[in-house]
């Protein structure tokens, strides 16, 4: 078999690394992603038999017979344990999972299984230490990489010739080993993959070549990046400094880029890797670690896969309103604007400790797993099926707690996943459409980061730390959310935003003057926008427009402004014009916008920033664009979209409903409208439904239009018309 008889030669793999993958280059299986079908929804666990303790061998018939009775039918494998599938180096051994694959296919359940490259073997870090990853430290300049050391999970250099040679001979054994396995329908490239922020001199130098290409000449570099500041200019290539101190803020944003860039090739060489090798019946994935990472161009990996996959973790009990799962399920599905996987989510308890163990409350497990599908999810599988008994993740429960007996948790997966198996064909391969878009920027995230604009902003993000970008697309997100308003995400490289009958533009602080003309032409030719501050101030290479703010956005936005300030403490503004009470708050940053041909829609209660609106309104061409001069409260920031959803007639009965209760609609593909309604509270809720009558798929009773819908607490209705 060609996959498993190439020969490897070791001092040549630097060599097909640069030769294999072309920069940018994609592939797509058109075998597998042409049927890409799912019958019905794929339900279940990641699976680690080998985790068991030593003194179980019987576990893994009880598992499978749990599994079974529960009805679950899919597991993911494999992915964490290189050192069982190649023991010590060049010796493989496939019985230990052989023998869990035939289990599976005995009880009718479906595997994926992983590339394990994610956790290196102490073999090969004892005989290559030059693959642990060396690590830039965080800080305003850095500092000389930090040695690396073993233990940790993903701490290698992906780029490392030697970790590439036994990554890519591990890969082709497996994937051979199991391609005409019809138990195995997919592949899943490594884990929740990220740059792990190398610094070692080979990403140091694949760097350099990358800036090479990009800009020709160092002057030209030197240009684009103002060196001339602090006599830092560079006149050969061979002066260029590591990224060890960086101050220059061009340097930094492209050092990111690079990483994003190194995170794509390795994930699409693995993709080609696994295609040669794996049946054309079998797709390929991977599971992103959360989305909306730094160091990590998502759409970009898109490319390479069949179907996205994500892993997302959320907060339970009191916390729990299916806000993060529904920006994170309309992340993944704008990647390809298909259907998605969810190769992870809670079980019972997250954390790495036990110091943050929230169990999920009654229904709320259940709620979860539709939560996803009303977004478009074709799978949710919980990481993991048993709790592990030692090490980092002990308090990462599965769905099997310490004592692997069922218990709540089994019971309520087991009752979702025996109504799956009658209703499953109506819910998978939903189709939704959305009229409003949200802008994402990784360069704005990452620009910002290193300019950060206010030491208090929310800890929104997925790290929990403040963050000036990320705290404003998950705030304007969470409104739609409220307001039951869908969203797709956009990029930079979206080249026509005319689907869209609203476009929402947090901070765009890095922006090319393309960028910045197609948003105005989108205003031009009867678009609308709602856009946040910072947005057009720096190019491309982050130097800041040497032209009046808002640089090619101004008349657009019919306002320009020199000046800006923190505020230190929240500003209202004066009248409370949205009609927010408590909410009427502005904080962290105000830009001094100086009206040309906007309309200010409301002004600081301040004797000296009250010159100065906060918020504008300009009608450009058949258009509209609002700008918001400063970080807006979560009630304010609601109200203008709800108001400029009112406006453009995109609200109806749907902004009519209780708070607690959120909807989803889409299309079934058997051609029939969905309708989804959610109570995310611990209480009983009554709401209106609002369209055309069908059936409740989860009690098969007849709902009429304008009927009372009854929600039990952390209860749902699923009704198809």
């Amino acid at each position: 078999m060609r996959c498993q008889s190439q020969r490897f030669l070791f001092p040549a793999a630097a060599i097909f690394l640069f030769a294999c993958i072309p920069a940018g280059a994609q592939q797509t299986n058109t075998a597998a992603a042409s049927t890409l079908e799912f019958p019905t929804v794929l339900y279940g666990v990641a699976y680690y038999n080998e985790y068991m303790p030593q003194n179980a061998p019987d576990r893994l018939d009880k598992d499978v017979a749990l599994m079974k009775a529960a009805g679950l039918n899919v597991v993911r494998m494999g992915e964490s344990t290189w050192s069982l599938w190649e023991p010590e180096d060049g010796r493989f051994e496939y019985a230990w999972m052989d023998r869990v694959v035939d289990a599976m296919g005995k009880a009718g359940i479906k595997v994926i299984l992983g590339t394990p490259t994610y956790s290196v073997p102490a073999w090969m870090a004892h005989q290559h230490p030059e693959i642990l990853a060396r690590r830039t430290p965080g800080g305003m300049f850095g500092g000389a990489p930090v040695d690396g050391t073993y233990g940790y999970r993903q701490n290698m250099d992906i780029d490392s010739p030697a970790y590439r040679f036994y990554a890519e001979r591990l890969i082709r054994h497996i994937v051979a080993h199991y391609k005409d396995n019809p138990t195995v329908i997919g592949w899943q490239l490594d884990n929740e993959t990220s740059s792990y922020d190398a610094a070692n001199p080979d990403v140091f130098i694949g760097f350099q070549h990358y800036l090479e290409k990009k800009f020709g000449t160092p002057e030209a570099l030197s240009n684009a990046w103002f060196l001339n500041y602090w006599g830092q200019n560079l006149h050969t290539w061979e002066d260029l400094p590591t990224r060890d101190g960086a101050q220059s803020t061009g340097y930094k944003l492209e050092w990111t880029r690079w990483s994003q860039m190194r995170v794509t090739n390795f994930l699409h060489w693995q993709s080609v890797l696994v295609r040669e090798c794996a049946s054309p019946r079998q797709f390929v994935t991977t599971d992103y670690g959360g989305m909306m990472k730094a160091d990590v161009n998502e759409e970009a990996i898109a490319g390479s896969l069949d179907i996205v996959a994500d892993n997302i973790y959320h907060g339970t009990q009191d916390h729990y309103d299916g806000s993060f799962q529904a920006l994170q399920s309309d992340f993944s599905h704008s990647l390809k604007h298909a259907n998605f996987l969810v190769t992870e989510t809670n079980a019972q308890t997250i954390g790495w400790s036990s110091g943050s163990q929230f169990p999920p409350y009654d229904g709320q497990i259940r709620e979860d797993v539709y939560t996803y599908l009303s977004h478009g999810a074709n799978m949710v599988e919980y990481w993991h099926w048993a709790s592990i008994h030692a090490n980092q993740e002990t308090y990462w429960k599965g769905v099997l707690s310490h004592d692997l007996e069922p218990n709540r948790a089994y019971a309520e997966v087991s009752r979702t996943a025996h109504e799956l198996e009658k209703i499953g064909p109506h819910l998978v391969g939903l189709k939704q459409h959305s009229d409003v878009a949200i802008l994402w920027s990784r360069d704005s995230l990452n620009a910002i980061k290193a300019m950060p604009y206010g030491g208090g902003v929310p800890a929104r993000s997925w790290t929990g730390e403040p963050d000036g970008y990320v705290s404003l697309v998950q705030q304007m997100h969470k409104s739609l959310y409220d307001l039951n308003i869908g969203a797709d995400f956009v990029l930079p490289t979206t080249q026509d935003f005319s689907a869209y009958k609203l476009l929402i533009v947090p901070a765009l602080y890095i922006a090319d003057d393309a960028l910045l003309k197609r948003i105005s032409d989108y205003v031009k030719n009867g678009g609308h926008v709602v856009m946040t501050f910072k947005s057009g101030f720096a190019n491309e290479n982050t130097a800041v427009r040497w032209v009046r703010a808002p640089g090619p956005l101004r008349e657009a936005a019919g306002f320009s402004y020199q000046e800006f300030s923190s505020l230190e403490a929240p500003l209202a503004l004066k009248g409370d014009p949205f009609h927010v009470g408590s909410g009427n708050t502005a904080s962290y940053w105000a830009e001094f916008l100086q009206l040309e041909h906007a309309r200010p829609l409301a002004y600081y209660d301040h004797p000296f920033f009250g010159k100065w609106p906060a918020i504008t309104e300009n009608d450009f061409g058949s258009g509209t664009l609002l700008y918001e001069g400063t970080y807006l409260s979560d009630k304010l920031q609601t109200a203008i979209l709800r108001d400029t959803l009112d406006k453009l007639g995109l609200t109806g009965a749907d902004q009519q409903l209780p708070p607690a209760v959120h909807v989803s609609h889409g299309v079934n593909r058997l051609g029939k409208r969905l309708h989804y309604y959610f109570n995310y509270s611990g209480t009983e809720v009554k709401a209106p439904y609002a369209y055309a009558a069908g059936i409740n798929l989860l009690d098969g009773k007849p709902v009429a239009n304008s009927a009372e819908l009854t929600l039990e607490p952390w209860d749902l209705a699923i009704i198809e018309e």
